[in-house]
């Protein structure tokens, strides 16, 4: 869909959380407390391509072996969902009936 210059997409929030040619939804954010945090956001580049933008915060033991076995687990599980998210956008949309 094309709009004209300085239009915002309907799902953008406007406002001071766009600049320099960006368009950013409102951040969608999930708490699991004592365990971390999500915020997510929708983002249209100047470009005009699109992106969800992902920021992930998690509680890590005190105990340094324990710590760096969930940064590694951690990493394994990203990769897991960077790889699905590639392979979800790289198939033809699905029609909904």
């Amino acid at each position: 869909m094309s709009r004209r210059p300085g239009e915002h997409p309907e799902w953008c929030a406007g406002g001071h959380r766009c600049g320099f040619g960006e368009h950013r939804a409102q951040p969608v954010t999930l708490d699991a407390p004592g365990l971390g945090r999500v915020v997510l956001t929708r983002v249209q580049g100047s470009d005009g391509r699109e992106h969800a933008e992902v920021r992930l915060t998690v509680a890590l033991a005190s105990a340094e072996p324990v710590a760096r076995q969930q940064l590694v687990a951690l990493t394994n599980d990203l990769d897991t969902v960077l790889s699905r998210a590639g392979y979800a956008s790289a198939r033809p949309a699905r029609r909904v009936a």
